[in-house]
């Protein structure tokens, strides 16, 4: 009988016990009692990391909107683009454990991915991953050095990328900062892998499939985001579960930075959330995590006008020899340039939307062509402030700006982009 149809009649009264205990007998069978799961973590101290249903606690930092998506109580990834889903929130000390498996495209083909600890919740300059410390989540791989020593495994490595730092518990034959596994105990492609990643005062051990094969310690971070990585090829994920253990108050210097609210203006697929017609198909090119400009064609804008806000852009100019580029150039609010030099004899410039340019000062901290930059532009009002490479550059009041507009990149010659971000100011 529907709940909504019950009826309970005042006579006679004994009947109503008989009913309330079929109601509370019933609650199980229709959703409102514990479930297993949930009295075993409640009874061990772990807590899902994962609903089952969607992606609520998770953030994808740089993919497409499909690249992580949710079925039969699974995070599948596909892979492409390169990049990552975080935790909404940081962790310290922690026991973190989840099953993993690899469905390559092809029977032998590589299976890549990760389980990123202590991370940032945006990705290094021009790399589609974070600094942080990986759990290597891998199929179908061993690199060997030129002595045949084995330099990277299948079986369970952890490491340090983007500048973590970690030292492992058994030297690497290269020196590198990575510990390779004791034994080899992972499974192949199209099999689970149970993996129990132990974290705690900056030392991490992991088991794979119930034995312990590696460790690090001294790991710089050591509270950040937990993080699955996107890699080439589908993987799966599930029963990600996590119990935090005591804090240890690690110094503001060993804590991953702090989520500010960014949002993500590439999927590495396509062109969406830009204004992109036909021309501007043929001449922007998503690969994967970069966006490849040729040279030939217009400028690329946003669809979305923005008022106060913080803009980010790795660019890359290509290294040729014996050819001059034309500086990088971006357009904000209509008609408010910026040029970012190509050389370090040049200066930063802004051209106001009366024509006129301004140059601020010169630039010792560009990069070489072929490396990456990062630039961070704020507006605030009429005043707009730009950071290359971390260090403050130019701070200027442009009066006359539109109150808001469009983005628009608009390099002179070919050029890579890549990690651009926006965050909406108050």
């Amino acid at each position: 009988m529907p709940l909504n149809k019950l009826e309970i009649r005042m006579k006679p009264i004994r009947y109503l016990g008989l009913v309330l205990l079929l109601f509370s007998a019933a609650l199980p069978a229709l959703g409102g009692g514990p479930k297993d799961d949930d009295k075993k973590n409640n009874a061990d101290g772990f807590v899902p990391m994962f609903n089952g249903k969607d992606l609520t606690g998770w953030v994808n930092v740089n993919c497409a909107p499909g690249t992580f998506y949710v079925k039969n109580n699974e995070i599948i990834t596909t892979g492409k683009p390169t990049g990552y889903l975080r935790t909404q929130k940081q962790y310290e000390n922690f026991i973190a454990e989840f099953e993993w498996m690899h469905i390559p495209p092809s029977p032998g083909a590589v299976g890549n991915s990760g389980f990123f600890v202590w991370a940032d919740p945006l990705p290094a300059v021009g790399s589609p991953y974070t600094r942080g410390i990986e759990v290597q989540v891998l199929v179908n791989l061993e690199y060997k050095n030129k002595k045949g020593q084995v330099t990277a495994t299948s079986q369970g490595d952890l490491f340090s990328i983007w500048g973590a730092r970690c030292v492992p518990d058994r030297p690497h034959p290269d020196g590198w900062e990575r510990c390779l596994p004791s034994e080899n105990r992972a499974r192949g492609a199209g099999e689970w892998n149970h993996y129990r990643v132990e974290a705690k005062d900056g030392v991490i051990k992991l088991h794979v499939n119930g034995k312990v094969v590696s460790g690090l310690s001294k790991c710089r971070p050591r509270k950040g985001y937990l993080a699955l990585e996107s890699e080439g090829s589908e993987c799966h994920f599930r029963n990600l579960r996590i119990k935090e253990l005591p804090s240890s108050d690690p110094a503001p210097e060993e804590i991953a930075n702090q989520a500010q609210g960014h949002q993500n203006l590439f999927t590495g697929l396509d062109l969406a959330g830009w204004k992109a017609d036909a021309d501007a198909n043929r001449h922007w090119q998503p690969r994967d995590y970069v966006l490849h400009y040729d040279g030939k064609g217009k400028e690329l804008r946003t669809e979305k006008e923005y008022a106060d806000a913080e803009f980010i852009a790795d660019f890359r100019i290509p290294a040729q020899k014996g050819k001059t580029l034309q500086p990088c150039k971006l357009e904000f609010r209509d008609q408010v340039f910026l040029e970012v030099p190509l050389t370090k004899d040049h200066s930063l410039s802004f051209i106001q939307p009366t024509g006129v340019e301004q140059r601020l000062k010169r630039v010792k901290n560009l990069k070489a062509n072929g490396q990456w930059n990062r630039l961070q532009v704020a507006l605030k009002g009429t005043t707009f402030r730009v950071a290359l490479n971390g260090e403050a550059a130019a701070e200027i009041d442009m009066k006359g700006a539109a109150p808001k507009g469009f983005l628009a990149l608009l390099p002179s010659e070919e050029m890579d982009f890549a990690n651009l971000f926006v965050r909406e100011l108050p």
